[in-house]
């Protein structure tokens, strides 16, 4: 069951086998991402799917995913894969099978159209809905709490200090990576949060880890989002991670600001919304991501 370099265990083929009702007869790697492996398949009734496998991720962290695509798919708005099949947690194959969308040409309004897209996607909520969502979830192969207390649920700083960044800062205490100056940096900054998220804004259907990375093309030229690390939260989220990584045109920016226009003072609060991501970053790879958090910490405070 290979090609291309790529060989699915006989477990997983099995496995696969009994969750789609079609067997793999071909597979082969394909590149990007830096946690889990990542195959094209051939199914034996003809079928061209995309494949995702890795047993030491935390086990639901592929069910989670598989949730969290189809919440982005229920807002119709940019397109989003669909999921075939998935593992439970308790699997001892930990997989995620979606239709495979081969990677084409950026139609000329490209940026445009994601720009829109992800301001509609923003927009998707019924006014009602609270912060965070019906399970947890994983952004890369870290915990992501989403079922907050009943002040975090309602107000995004408390959601946004309680849910993203204490988790963060306490696990790169715990591991050793976080230097005295981000931890004396974070112990000035987190009262300060209410004063710093802006005005309170309803609920967004957010992407949750939009990095280019994260960004496909589909084979019509059309932007595609995956790997989600989904929630409801504030919009601001998704863009100052779009900025921080790069990867992203102004016009992107620019579509999206005519769409559903930011409030007064979003761009000076980008070092507070890019601090999530960065922790992030630090828990699962150190290195300079600490001195990074130490400049945006600087910049806050």
């Amino acid at each position: 069951m290979s090609f291309g370099g790529g060989e699915l265990s006989a477990a997983l083929g099995q496995a696969i086998a009994e969750a789609l009702g079609a067997r793999v007869t071909q597979s082969g790697y394909l590149s990007g991402g830096d946690i889990n492996i990542a195959l094209r398949c051939t199914l034996d009734d003809g079928r061209l799917v995309f494949l995702k496998t890795n047993n030491s991720a935390p086990k639901g962290m592929f069910h989670a995913e598989a949730l969290g695509l189809e919440w982005l798919r229920e807002a119709q708005t940019l397109q989003i894969p669909e999921v075939l099949a998935v593992s439970t947690p308790s699997d001892p194959e930990q997989f995620l099978v979606l239709e495979l969308l081969e990677s084409g040409r950026r139609r000329a309004d490209f940026d445009e159209v994601l720009g829109r897209g992800l301001a509609a996607l923003h927009r998707s909520l019924p006014a009602e809905v609270r912060f965070g969502l019906d399970h947890d979830n994983y952004i890369g192969r870290l915990p992501q709490g989403n079922n907050p207390g009943e002040a975090a649920a309602t107000d995004w700083a408390t959601f946004y200090v309680e849910q993203r960044l204490e988790p963060q800062l306490k696990l790169a205490q715990n591991s050793g990576l976080a230097s005295s100056k981000l931890r004396h940096g974070f112990s000035k900054l987190l009262p300060k949060v209410a004063d710093l998220v802006g005005d309170a804004e309803p609920a967004s259907r957010l992407h949750g880890d939009l990095w280019g990375g994260n960004l496909h093309t589909s084979p019509s030229g059309e932007p595609v989002l995956i790997d989600p690390a989904a929630y409801a939260g504030h919009r601001e989220m998704d863009l100052a991670m779009m900025r921080l990584f790069g990867g992203f045109g102004e016009g992107v920016f620019a579509a999206y600001e005519e769409a559903h226009p930011l409030s007064a003072g979003s761009r000076e609060r980008l070092p507070l919304y890019q601090l999530y991501p960065l922790m992030v970053h630090v828990n699962l790879f150190g290195g300079s991501y600490v001195s990074s958090v130490e400049q945006q910490l600087k910049r806050l405070l």
